[in-house]
């Protein structure tokens, strides 16, 4: 499935690593892409929704979209 969320705070390029990683721990194989510039980032994942949003703020961000896009 691939989830498109927007981050209110996602506001440069280590923001994006931030994520990419915390992501990636739980799911190695996750395909991450961020757009730091419309504070978009893509997630390719087998995680659910709820557990994706679950890290993105654990990792001290702001989710202010989420959505299944697949």
């Amino acid at each position: 499935m691939t989830v498109k969320i927007t981050i209110s705070d996602l506001a440069c390029a280590a923001c994006a690593n931030t994520i990419a990683r915390t992501i990636q721990t739980a799911e190695p194989d996750a395909i991450v892409e961020a757009d730091v510039a419309n504070k978009v980032v893509k997630i390719e994942t087998q995680q659910s929704i709820e557990a994706i949003e679950q890290a993105i703020v654990r990792a001290g961000y702001t989710v202010a979209e989420i959505a299944a896009i697949d």
